[in-house]
């Protein structure tokens, strides 16, 4: 499933999050990093599930796209964790 989200925070702090969130926050399906850059990061979980994340920093916002298909609670649970901008253009 994919999931959108758009926040107020720069991308390296998203990317900070997501890497503390996904490995200490959510014991039962928890997930660590496997490729990071600037503006992506993929996390492998039980299995072999992967998370991958994909930033677009923009004016005032930026944009968030998460893809998985085992850990869609964990994801809806970490972007609704982060800061929404008050008005999005």
């Amino acid at each position: 499933m994919i999931h959108h989200a758009v926040t107020t925070l720069p991308a390296p702090e998203v990317l900070a999050r997501a890497k503390s969130f996904f490995s200490e926050r959510v014991p039962n399906q928890a997930a660590w990093v496997e490729r990071e850059g600037p503006t992506f990061l993929t996390l492998r979980g039980q299995g072999g599930e992967e998370i991958a994340l994909a930033i677009v920093p923009g004016e005032g916002a930026t944009r968030i796209r998460a893809s998985t298909l085992l850990f869609d609670q964990a994801v809806e649970r970490f972007l609704s964790s982060l800061p929404e901008p008050a008005v999005v253009a």
